[in-house]
Protein backbone atom coordinates (compact mmCIF):
# COMPACT_ATOMS: atom_id res chain seq x y z
CA UNK A 1 0.00 0.00 0.00
CA UNK A 2 3.04 2.43 0.87
CA UNK A 3 4.15 1.79 -2.49
CA UNK A 4 0.83 2.34 -4.74
CA UNK A 5 -0.88 5.03 -3.18
CA UNK A 6 1.81 7.70 -4.12
CA UNK A 7 1.55 6.45 -7.80
CA UNK A 8 -2.32 6.67 -7.18
CA UNK A 9 -2.27 10.00 -6.22
CA UNK A 10 0.34 11.01 -8.87
CA UNK A 11 -2.37 9.48 -11.51
CA UNK A 12 -5.29 11.68 -9.97
CA UNK A 13 -3.67 14.44 -9.51
CA UNK A 14 -1.89 14.32 -13.40
CA UNK A 15 -5.38 13.48 -14.72
CA UNK A 16 -7.31 16.21 -12.78
CA UNK A 17 -4.71 18.81 -14.82
CA UNK A 18 -4.83 17.33 -18.24
CA UNK A 19 -8.87 17.72 -17.67
CA UNK A 20 -8.13 21.08 -16.52
CA UNK A 21 -6.26 22.04 -19.34
CA UNK A 22 -8.54 20.88 -22.32
CA UNK A 23 -11.40 22.32 -20.44
CA UNK A 24 -10.27 25.34 -19.26
CA UNK A 25 -8.02 25.80 -22.08
CA UNK A 26 -10.99 26.54 -24.96
CA UNK A 27 -12.68 28.55 -22.28
CA UNK A 28 -9.50 31.04 -21.80
CA UNK A 29 -9.11 29.99 -25.73
CA UNK A 30 -12.32 32.11 -26.15
CA UNK A 31 -11.35 34.58 -24.09
CA UNK A 32 -7.96 35.29 -26.11
CA UNK A 33 -10.03 35.41 -29.91
CA UNK A 34 -11.98 38.42 -28.01
CA UNK A 35 -10.05 41.07 -29.97
CA UNK A 36 -11.37 39.16 -33.53
CA UNK A 37 -14.81 38.87 -32.78
CA UNK A 38 -18.04 41.90 -33.05
CA UNK A 39 -20.09 42.76 -30.20
CA UNK A 40 -22.64 40.45 -31.15
CA UNK A 41 -19.72 37.73 -31.89
CA UNK A 42 -18.35 38.10 -28.02
CA UNK A 43 -22.30 37.61 -26.90
CA UNK A 44 -22.14 34.39 -28.55
CA UNK A 45 -18.79 33.27 -27.52
CA UNK A 46 -19.84 33.86 -23.78
CA UNK A 47 -23.38 32.41 -24.32
CA UNK A 48 -21.07 28.75 -25.62
CA UNK A 49 -18.75 29.22 -22.11
CA UNK A 50 -21.35 30.30 -19.60
CA UNK A 51 -22.48 27.14 -18.58
CA UNK A 52 -19.53 25.38 -18.10
CA UNK A 53 -16.66 27.58 -16.74
CA UNK A 54 -17.10 27.99 -13.61
CA UNK A 55 -17.09 23.89 -13.60
CA UNK A 56 -13.89 23.92 -15.29
CA UNK A 57 -11.68 25.13 -13.25
CA UNK A 58 -12.92 22.96 -10.66
CA UNK A 59 -10.27 20.57 -12.20
CA UNK A 60 -7.22 22.80 -11.33
CA UNK A 61 -8.49 22.74 -7.43
CA UNK A 62 -8.70 19.23 -7.86
CA UNK A 63 -5.00 18.59 -9.02
CA UNK A 64 -3.14 21.59 -6.42
CA UNK A 65 -5.49 20.07 -3.91
CA UNK A 66 -4.12 16.64 -4.20
CA UNK A 67 -0.55 18.32 -4.75
CA UNK A 68 -1.04 19.50 -0.90
CA UNK A 69 -2.57 16.84 0.52
CA UNK A 70 -0.95 14.03 -0.68
CA UNK A 71 2.85 15.13 -1.82
CA UNK A 72 3.01 18.10 0.95
CA UNK A 73 7.15 18.55 0.59
CA UNK A 74 6.70 18.80 -3.50
CA UNK A 75 4.03 21.23 -2.77
CA UNK A 76 5.98 23.89 -0.49
CA UNK A 77 9.02 23.52 -2.99
CA UNK A 78 6.78 24.14 -6.28
CA UNK A 79 4.72 26.82 -5.16
CA UNK A 80 7.59 28.34 -3.67
CA UNK A 81 9.63 28.80 -6.78
CA UNK A 82 6.61 29.72 -8.26
CA UNK A 83 5.23 31.80 -5.95
CA UNK A 84 5.18 34.86 -8.45
CA UNK A 85 3.86 32.71 -11.84
CA UNK A 86 1.19 31.07 -9.26
CA UNK A 87 0.00 35.09 -8.17
CA UNK A 88 0.16 36.59 -11.52
CA UNK A 89 -2.08 33.40 -12.81
CA UNK A 90 -4.30 34.18 -9.84
CA UNK A 91 -4.54 37.85 -10.74
CA UNK A 92 -5.32 36.60 -14.28
CA UNK A 93 -8.21 34.68 -13.59
CA UNK A 94 -9.70 36.90 -11.01
CA UNK A 95 -9.67 39.66 -13.77
CA UNK A 96 -11.21 37.43 -16.00
CA UNK A 97 -14.31 36.30 -13.55
CA UNK A 98 -15.25 39.76 -13.10
CA UNK A 99 -14.87 40.46 -16.53
CA UNK A 100 -17.13 38.10 -17.18
CA UNK A 101 -20.12 39.25 -14.76
CA UNK A 102 -19.57 42.81 -15.46
CA UNK A 103 -19.63 42.81 -19.05
CA UNK A 104 -23.49 43.44 -19.26
CA UNK A 105 -23.97 44.19 -15.84
CA UNK A 106 -21.97 47.56 -16.15
CA UNK A 107 -24.17 48.61 -19.20
CA UNK A 108 -22.98 49.48 -22.77
CA UNK A 109 -21.02 52.02 -21.88
CA UNK A 110 -18.76 49.98 -20.11
CA UNK A 111 -19.05 46.70 -21.67
CA UNK A 112 -16.02 47.31 -24.40
CA UNK A 113 -13.68 47.90 -21.56
CA UNK A 114 -15.08 44.70 -19.84
CA UNK A 115 -14.53 42.72 -22.93
CA UNK A 116 -10.65 44.00 -23.05
CA UNK A 117 -10.39 43.20 -19.08
CA UNK A 118 -11.76 39.27 -20.23
CA UNK A 119 -8.91 39.29 -22.73
CA UNK A 120 -6.60 40.27 -20.45
CA UNK A 121 -7.59 37.88 -17.93
CA UNK A 122 -7.32 34.84 -20.53
CA UNK A 123 -3.69 36.08 -21.66
CA UNK A 124 -2.07 36.40 -18.97
CA UNK A 125 -3.40 33.48 -17.17
CA UNK A 126 -2.18 31.23 -20.01
CA UNK A 127 1.37 33.15 -19.98
CA UNK A 128 1.50 32.82 -16.45
CA UNK A 129 0.01 28.26 -17.04
CA UNK A 130 2.93 28.40 -19.38
CA UNK A 131 5.79 29.53 -17.58
CA UNK A 132 4.89 27.62 -15.05
CA UNK A 133 4.81 24.62 -16.71
CA UNK A 134 8.29 25.07 -18.63
CA UNK A 135 9.58 25.63 -15.03
CA UNK A 136 8.37 22.54 -13.32
CA UNK A 137 9.94 20.40 -16.56
CA UNK A 138 13.35 22.13 -16.02
CA UNK A 139 12.82 20.76 -12.09
CA UNK A 140 12.60 24.83 -11.24
CA UNK A 141 15.84 26.04 -12.08
CA UNK A 142 16.77 29.41 -11.96
CA UNK A 143 19.33 29.82 -14.98
CA UNK A 144 19.20 30.98 -18.94
CA UNK A 145 18.42 28.21 -20.34
CA UNK A 146 15.63 27.34 -18.01
CA UNK A 147 13.96 30.38 -18.37
CA UNK A 148 14.46 30.79 -22.35
CA UNK A 149 12.06 27.29 -22.07
CA UNK A 150 9.46 28.16 -20.00
CA UNK A 151 9.24 31.50 -22.40
CA UNK A 152 8.74 29.06 -25.42
CA UNK A 153 6.56 27.07 -23.40
CA UNK A 154 4.80 30.31 -21.97
CA UNK A 155 3.91 31.49 -25.83
CA UNK A 156 3.04 27.90 -27.08
CA UNK A 157 0.16 27.41 -24.61
CA UNK A 158 -2.13 30.02 -25.38
CA UNK A 159 -1.41 29.05 -29.52
CA UNK A 160 -2.85 25.68 -28.13
CA UNK A 161 -5.86 27.00 -26.15
CA UNK A 162 -6.73 29.53 -28.90
CA UNK A 163 -7.30 26.23 -31.34
CA UNK A 164 -9.58 24.89 -28.24
CA UNK A 165 -11.62 27.81 -28.18
CA UNK A 166 -11.64 27.62 -32.16
CA UNK A 167 -12.70 23.92 -31.78
CA UNK A 168 -15.35 24.57 -28.70
CA UNK A 169 -16.86 27.35 -31.48
CA UNK A 170 -17.31 25.20 -34.16
CA UNK A 171 -19.30 22.30 -31.74
CA UNK A 172 -21.35 25.41 -30.06
CA UNK A 173 -22.33 27.55 -33.48
CA UNK A 174 -23.34 28.36 -36.65
CA UNK A 175 -23.26 31.03 -39.65
CA UNK A 176 -20.84 33.87 -39.75
CA UNK A 177 -19.27 32.96 -36.31
CA UNK A 178 -18.69 29.19 -37.05
CA UNK A 179 -16.84 30.12 -40.41
CA UNK A 180 -14.66 32.56 -38.53
CA UNK A 181 -13.57 30.25 -36.22
CA UNK A 182 -12.45 28.09 -39.04
CA UNK A 183 -10.67 30.62 -40.23
CA UNK A 184 -8.63 31.54 -36.96
CA UNK A 185 -7.63 28.19 -36.03
CA UNK A 186 -5.91 27.93 -40.08
CA UNK A 187 -3.98 30.78 -38.55
CA UNK A 188 -3.14 29.41 -35.46
CA UNK A 189 -2.62 25.40 -36.29
CA UNK A 190 0.54 26.29 -37.78
CA UNK A 191 1.91 28.13 -34.61
CA UNK A 192 0.67 25.83 -32.42
CA UNK A 193 2.00 22.79 -34.33
CA UNK A 194 5.49 25.15 -34.46
CA UNK A 195 5.34 25.03 -30.72
CA UNK A 196 4.56 21.86 -29.90
CA UNK A 197 7.72 20.67 -32.35
CA UNK A 198 9.94 23.19 -31.10
CA UNK A 199 8.78 22.40 -27.39
CA UNK A 200 9.27 18.40 -27.98
CA UNK A 201 12.54 18.80 -29.31
CA UNK A 202 13.99 21.40 -26.39
CA UNK A 203 12.62 18.96 -23.75
CA UNK A 204 15.66 16.68 -23.48
CA UNK A 205 17.79 19.60 -24.12
CA UNK A 206 17.01 21.02 -20.86
CA UNK A 207 16.60 17.94 -18.51
CA UNK A 208 19.51 15.10 -18.96
CA UNK A 209 17.04 12.66 -16.76
CA UNK A 210 14.52 12.72 -19.86
CA UNK A 211 16.95 12.64 -22.40
CA UNK A 212 17.99 9.61 -20.93
CA UNK A 213 14.94 8.06 -20.97
CA UNK A 214 13.94 9.34 -24.26
CA UNK A 215 16.72 8.00 -26.28
CA UNK A 216 17.67 4.67 -25.47
CA UNK A 217 16.74 2.18 -28.19
CA UNK A 218 13.96 0.54 -26.48
CA UNK A 219 12.22 3.53 -24.90
CA UNK A 220 12.23 5.02 -28.20
CA UNK A 221 10.61 2.57 -30.20
CA UNK A 222 7.75 2.30 -26.82
CA UNK A 223 7.36 6.26 -26.92
CA UNK A 224 6.91 6.38 -30.85
CA UNK A 225 3.41 6.01 -30.94
CA UNK A 226 3.23 9.68 -28.98
CA UNK A 227 4.72 11.50 -32.12
CA UNK A 228 3.33 9.62 -34.61
CA UNK A 229 -0.42 10.23 -32.63
CA UNK A 230 -0.02 13.62 -32.30
CA UNK A 231 1.24 14.06 -36.29
CA UNK A 232 -1.55 12.12 -37.43
CA UNK A 233 -4.06 14.26 -35.36
CA UNK A 234 -2.39 17.42 -36.92
CA UNK A 235 -2.62 15.80 -40.23
CA UNK A 236 -6.17 15.45 -39.89
CA UNK A 237 -7.39 19.17 -38.43
CA UNK A 238 -5.45 20.24 -40.87
CA UNK A 239 -7.68 18.45 -43.65
CA UNK A 240 -10.56 19.05 -41.89
CA UNK A 241 -9.99 22.89 -41.41
CA UNK A 242 -9.02 22.73 -45.35
CA UNK A 243 -12.12 20.95 -46.43
CA UNK A 244 -14.94 22.17 -43.28
CA UNK A 245 -18.25 20.93 -45.44
CA UNK A 246 -16.44 17.58 -44.25
CA UNK A 247 -17.04 18.79 -40.50
CA UNK A 248 -21.15 19.26 -41.16
CA UNK A 249 -24.03 16.98 -39.92
CA UNK A 250 -22.78 16.44 -36.45
CA UNK A 251 -19.23 15.92 -37.02
CA UNK A 252 -18.00 19.16 -35.70
CA UNK A 253 -16.55 17.77 -32.48
CA UNK A 254 -13.85 16.06 -34.65
CA UNK A 255 -11.14 18.87 -34.53
CA UNK A 256 -11.72 19.07 -30.63
CA UNK A 257 -11.41 15.47 -30.30
CA UNK A 258 -7.97 15.58 -32.66
CA UNK A 259 -6.80 18.50 -29.88
CA UNK A 260 -7.97 16.19 -26.92
CA UNK A 261 -5.60 13.55 -28.56
CA UNK A 262 -2.55 15.86 -28.65
CA UNK A 263 -2.98 16.65 -25.13
CA UNK A 264 -3.71 13.07 -23.79
CA UNK A 265 -0.03 12.33 -25.88
CA UNK A 266 1.41 14.97 -24.58
CA UNK A 267 0.31 14.25 -20.38
CA UNK A 268 1.73 10.28 -20.95
CA UNK A 269 4.62 11.59 -22.47
CA UNK A 270 5.40 14.65 -19.68
CA UNK A 271 4.36 11.67 -17.22
CA UNK A 272 6.45 9.28 -18.45
CA UNK A 273 8.92 11.57 -18.70
CA UNK A 274 8.74 12.47 -15.12
CA UNK A 275 7.87 9.22 -12.99
CA UNK A 276 9.36 8.46 -10.47
CA UNK A 277 9.94 11.75 -9.89
CA UNK A 278 7.70 14.65 -8.66
CA UNK A 279 10.60 17.27 -9.63
CA UNK A 280 12.94 15.89 -11.98
CA UNK A 281 16.02 14.93 -9.93
CA UNK A 282 15.01 16.20 -6.34
CA UNK A 283 11.98 14.95 -4.85
CA UNK A 284 10.79 10.91 -6.04
CA UNK A 285 7.00 10.32 -5.26
CA UNK A 286 7.79 8.08 -2.33
CA UNK A 287 9.89 10.75 -0.73
CA UNK A 288 7.16 13.90 -1.13
CA UNK A 289 4.69 11.80 -0.39
CA UNK A 290 2.74 12.11 3.08
CA UNK A 291 2.51 9.25 5.73
CA UNK A 292 0.77 6.09 4.39
CA UNK A 293 -1.98 6.43 7.04
CA UNK A 294 -3.07 9.95 6.06
CA UNK A 295 -2.99 8.93 1.95
CA UNK A 296 -5.19 6.10 3.40
CA UNK A 297 -7.84 8.09 4.92
CA UNK A 298 -7.73 11.08 2.31
CA UNK A 299 -8.42 8.19 -0.26
CA UNK A 300 -11.80 7.81 0.81
CA UNK A 301 -12.72 11.22 -0.20
CA UNK A 302 -10.82 11.14 -3.40
CA UNK A 303 -13.07 7.92 -4.35
CA UNK A 304 -15.90 9.86 -3.64
CA UNK A 305 -15.38 13.14 -4.84
CA UNK A 306 -13.11 12.69 -8.30
CA UNK A 307 -16.12 10.74 -9.83
CA UNK A 308 -18.66 13.30 -8.08
CA UNK A 309 -16.87 16.08 -10.23
CA UNK A 310 -16.87 14.09 -13.49
CA UNK A 311 -20.54 12.99 -12.76
CA UNK A 312 -21.81 16.74 -12.67
CA UNK A 313 -19.37 18.11 -15.21
CA UNK A 314 -20.69 15.32 -17.67
CA UNK A 315 -24.19 16.18 -16.34
CA UNK A 316 -23.77 19.76 -17.36
CA UNK A 317 -22.38 19.66 -20.59
CA UNK A 318 -25.06 17.09 -21.74
CA UNK A 319 -27.80 19.22 -20.42
CA UNK A 320 -26.19 22.06 -22.37
CA UNK A 321 -25.22 20.08 -25.52
CA UNK A 322 -25.73 21.63 -28.89
CA UNK A 323 -25.18 25.05 -30.09
CA UNK A 324 -25.25 28.21 -28.28
CA UNK A 325 -28.67 30.37 -28.23
CA UNK A 326 -28.22 34.26 -28.38
CA UNK A 327 -26.94 35.80 -25.04
CA UNK A 328 -30.09 36.53 -23.11
CA UNK A 329 -29.93 38.06 -19.14
CA UNK A 330 -33.36 37.80 -18.91
CA UNK A 331 -34.99 41.07 -17.00
CA UNK A 332 -31.35 42.59 -16.31
CA UNK A 333 -31.81 46.71 -17.35
CA UNK A 334 -28.92 47.46 -19.51
CA UNK A 335 -27.87 50.69 -18.31
CA UNK A 336 -26.79 53.08 -20.93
Amino acid sequence: MAEFLPVFYFFIMGLALLVYVVLDGYDLGIGLLFPWANSAEKDLMIASIGPFWDANETWIVLGVGVLLIAFPHAHGEILASLYIPVTIMLIGLVLRGVAFEFRVKAGERYKARWNQCFFSGSLIASLAQGWMLGAYITALETNTISRLFSIGIALALPALYVLLGCAWLLIKTENDLYRKAIGWARVMLVPMATGLLLVSVATPLVSESIAEKWFTVQNFIGLLPIPLSCGIALLSIATMLKHPSWLYGGREWFVFAALLVICLMAGLGLAYSIYPYIIIDRLTLWEAAAATESLSFIAYGVLLSVPAIAVYTGFTYWVFRGKSATLSYGDIEKKP
